[in-house]
């Protein structure tokens, strides 16, 4: 028998797409995430600013030129071209669904020998208040592992395929290049053992086995 390694705070996703095995095929082409993020059929209306990005860490600036290419070959649009920045290299992407991405990472030049892996897949939410997200997640389980006051804060990994971080929505959709309007689904739910619910920016969650 297989048994199921999640632990209780481990974090899953499903983007709502129209054709999730069009969706799958797209992203395995652009990124080879695997079963890393799932797709399923949903075609509630949707406009402007989703209220989050997904954010790609990898290692070296390398990494992001290549998984930008294969993206754009998939049929990713790009938002922001990949530059060094204060923070290091990256660069932003739109999927064929409407999704934002992130490709990034903290060195400004390649360290090593040229590699494809994503060392972190992170979801970004983009909230009204920070601290008061923030605490609602720590009620349900997560555990801070950073945080800067109202601007940012980040929970830990504990070996989940997705790492869960926040900040103002105006600051996310400024990261995606967008005006921070919008309305209608997010068109993305999260999967946990932490229980289903809806957070107080509208996120829906979902319990896991």
């Amino acid at each position: 028998m297989e048994i199921n390694t999640l632990t209780s705070t481990d974090i899953t996703i499903q983007l709502e797409v129209a054709d999730p095995e069009a969706a799958a095929a797209i992203y395995e082409a652009a990124f080879g995430l695997g079963d890393r993020i799932g797709f399923r059929a949903a075609q509630a209306p949707s406009t402007g600013f989703r209220g989050f990005l997904l954010s790609l860490v990898v290692s070296q600036p390398s990494t992001v030129d290549s998984l930008v290419g294969t993206a754009v070959d998939a049929g990713f649009t790009v938002v922001q071209p990949a530059k060094k920045s204060l923070w290091g290299y990256g660069a932003v992407l739109q999927a064929p669904d409407g999704t934002v991405w992130k490709v990034d990472t903290s060195k400004k030049k390649d360290v090593g020998p040229f590699t494809r892996e994503i060392d972190d897949l992170v979801l970004l939410l983009g909230v009204a208040d920070v601290k008061a997200s923030k605490q609602f997640y720590v009620e349900r389980g997560l555990t801070v592992a950073k945080s800067f006051g109202g601007k940012y804060a980040e929970f830990a990994n504990q070996g989940s395929p997705v790492s869960l971080a926040m900040y103002p929505r105006k600051a996310a959709a400024k990261d995606a290049g967008m005006s921070p309007e919008g309305s209608g689904s997010h068109r993305i739910v999260m999967g946990s053992g932490i229980g289903s619910f809806t957070d107080p920016d509208g996120f829906v969650w979902e319990a896991t086995a």
